[in-house]
């Protein structure tokens, strides 16, 4: 479309726990995922605010959180619009609860999770791509929570762009040196223990990845089959998007790079991707919040297409003629 509009958006959040997490690789317990998810169905989130000012409707899939996540403690039932903040929009959240596992494995010691089942969790993303083009969604978003989740992006960038795993892995939640040479040696020894080729994606996922990645990997590939545009957040969504185009090279150009976060890994995927940023903010929070900003600048993009008058229609003068 030349001219397109997004009149119907969405964000879709991807929950899972990293087995690798045990091993010290984050600065949060993986209780953090389960409480996140809750606070994302109460509507108290960053993502929720943002996804208000940008009056997208929020998914939350949960593909593997540790603990049950049913939104009880605090969480809004699925499907409902919350309340407005601060003269806020309202704004619809969804749950969608379809655990493949409760978390991944310990990758430095084998494989995250079996090849069938991360297959399952990029089929439960096509799921949720495709109810969302059924719907109508002109355009989505994607972000991801999950403690532990960088190490599981750092292993994957670097498998699948080739590259050293201390060129593309970051502090992450926060970690000090001591703690980020400790994940560069878990990520090293995962990649060892698995081996996982470039060249077989759903096998680099299973051996090293995530289940909320795999998911991301579905949504993608759903939502860009029926030409919706796809605006990837972080660090960790770089990584699904890298699993994707190699799965389908065609998906590339469809997809849309909000911003580029300060872990190195991120610019690596990028460049990868052949995909600009929009933003340089260096934003760490995940959860789709670079998504969410994009979307005023696409909003902004449009209206100055539709609203401004070109030179003729102003009768502006052209540039003089030497």
């Amino acid at each position: 479309d030349p001219s397109p509009a997004f009149p119907s958006r969405a964000i879709v959040v991807a929950a899972a726990d990293h087995g690798i997490a045990a091993r010290g690789v984050s600065a949060y317990p993986t209780a953090v995922t389960r409480q996140m998810v809750a606070n994302f169905l109460a509507g108290g989130a960053a993502i929720n605010v943002l996804a208000r000012i940008a009056d997208a409707d929020l998914i939350v899939v949960d593909a593997g959180v540790a603990e049950r996540t049913d939104g009880g403690e605090r969480g809004a039932p699925a499907g409902v619009a919350l309340d407005a903040r601060d003269g806020a929009p309202r704004a619809t959240v969804r749950f969608h609860s379809a655990p493949i596992r409760r978390g991944t494995a310990d990758m430095s010691v084998g494989p995250a999770m079996l090849r069938t089942e991360a297959e399952a969790a990029i089929g439960l993303g096509l799921q949720v791509g495709a109810t969302l083009v059924a719907s109508g969604t002109s355009i989505v978003g994607v972000g991801e929570m999950g403690i532990g989740n960088t190490t599981a992006a750092s292993a994957v960038v670097a498998v699948m762009a080739g590259a050293d795993p201390a060129d593309v892995t970051g502090t992450g939640t926060g970690i000090d040196a001591g703690a980020r040479a400790r994940k560069i040696d878990l990520i090293e020894r995962s990649i060892a223990v698995n081996r996982p080729d470039a060249a077989d994606p759903v096998g680099v996922l299973a051996a090293v990845g995530g289940l909320e990645i795999g998911v991301l990997v579905g949504v993608i590939l759903g939502c860009v089959a029926g030409r919706v545009p796809v605006i990837l957040d972080g660090f960790i969504t770089g990584a699904a998007a890298l699993l994707a185009v190699r799965l389908a090279p065609a998906v590339a150009p469809r997809l849309i790079a909000s911003h580029r976060s300060p872990e190195p890994g991120h610019a690596i995927a990028l460049d990868r991707l052949g995909a600009r940023p929009l933003l340089e903010l260096d934003l760490r929070l995940g959860e789709g919040s670079g998504a969410a900003l994009a979307l005023g600048l696409l909003d902004a993009a449009c209206a100055v297409r539709d609203g401004m008058a070109t030179f003729a229609s102003a009768a502006v003068a052209g540039p003089s003629e030497s």
